[in-house]
């Protein structure tokens, strides 16, 4: 099993925007000495949800002053970028790193952030399908070309060119029976987040291994699933610490992605967003969404973790997983500590 290394969810929450960027940032580095085998930044911009609107540019840092550790855009999203351009920063950065970049991709979800950019949450899909097929040839060919609905690029050589394929290194967050339908067409790797019982995800799980395997003839890839974690050896500091940091950091999920509004009920393919309202909804409120929620993501002991992992596992098959300990505001002192104790206890054990 893969473990990565997710980063740019450490909320602001009142502190200095360069003092928070820098330690996530620093973080990413000191994961290869830990153990991971992968790192990747989110792309967000605009609100205190996240600390990283450009993941190209904090993973370029990142190669610099590592070896080994696999940089994944965790992930750029297409509708909000120019698939053009997209093109050459993943090629830049795969041969500034030596290869070892994973080329990931989404569509995005919060209105705010469309609305900035001037694009329409409701073209999302159509936007995200275009220019992602525009994306996964560009980076094996070096040459981008298209006469879409959405991107019209003369025939166009990238420069510098690709170095070596980008096959079975491109991966895209799957969030829908949509997505999940468009990434086993591409023959996409597919990335999901956590958000309440793993159960209620299974039919999308094994819709997109069936179709991955009917399109390719081959085994659908382990999918990535993105965890936010407390590990601590002391149940009560799990506890207390669930219900001030990982709390806020749902409340500031909610607000940014505004689950509690009735918009996601008529875009189909944001139903996952749509079903987290309503069930929130049914419950009278926020608190039955925030519970499942925190059942869903990896929150405990490193006893109480392995064991939520092999649960998990006996349900949804093989998987990787991205972790990411920086959220809410937690001080860096209890994310590098919790982080190394996931390192040395959790780890081997999941990798085992």
């Amino acid at each position: 099993m893969r473990v990565g290394l997710h980063l740019g969810y450490q909320n602001m929450h009142g502190e200095p925007d360069v003092k928070t960027f820098m330690q996530e940032t620093q973080f990413a580095v000191e994961a290869e000495a830990m153990g991971f085998d992968f790192v990747g930044p989110v792309e967000h911009h605009f609100t205190d949800y996240a600390a990283c609107p450009d993941p190209f540019q904090m993973l370029a840092w990142v190669a610099a002053k590592t070896e080994k550790i696999e940089l994944i855009t965790a992930a750029v999203i297409l509708p909000w970028n120019n698939p053009l351009r997209v093109v050459e920063q993943f090629i830049e950065l795969d041969i500034l790193s030596g290869g070892r970049v994973i080329a990931g991709m989404g569509r995005g979800a919060a209105r705010r952030e469309f609305r900035s950019f001037n694009v329409e949450l409701g073209d999302s899909r159509e936007v995200f399908d275009e220019a992602a097929m525009i994306v996964i040839n560009g980076i094996e060919t070096g040459i981008v070309e298209a006469d879409g609905k959405w991107f019209q690029i003369p025939r166009t050589e990238v420069r510098p060119r690709p170095f070596k394929s980008f096959k079975d290194r491109t991966v895209m967050v799957s969030m829908s029976p949509s997505s999940v339908e468009v990434a086993a067409d591409y023959g996409l790797k597919t990335l999901r987040f956590s958000q309440g019982d793993w159960r209620k995800a299974i039919p999308e799980i094994n819709q997109y291994r069936a179709s991955f395997e009917e399109k390719h003839h081959k085994t659908a890839p382990p999918f990535i699933i993105s965890d936010f974690m407390l590990c601590f050896e002391d149940k009560k500091r799990v506890t207390e610490y669930c219900d001030k940091y990982f709390a806020r950091m749902f409340e500031t999920v909610a607000n940014h992605y505004e689950f509690m509004s009735d918009h996601f009920k008529s875009l189909p393919s944001y139903a996952t967003y749509a079903y987290m309202g309503e069930r929130a909804e049914a419950a009278g409120g926020a608190d039955k969404a925030y519970r499942d929620y925190i059942g869903g993501n990896m929150i405990g002991t490193p006893e109480e973790l392995v064991e939520h992992h092999l649960e998990r596992a006996s349900m949804v098959g093989d998987y990787e997983m991205l972790c990411n300990f920086s959220f809410g505001g937690l001080p860096y002192e209890l994310v590098y500590e919790q982080a190394k104790l996931f390192a040395d206890k959790v780890m081997p054990k999941l990798k085992g």
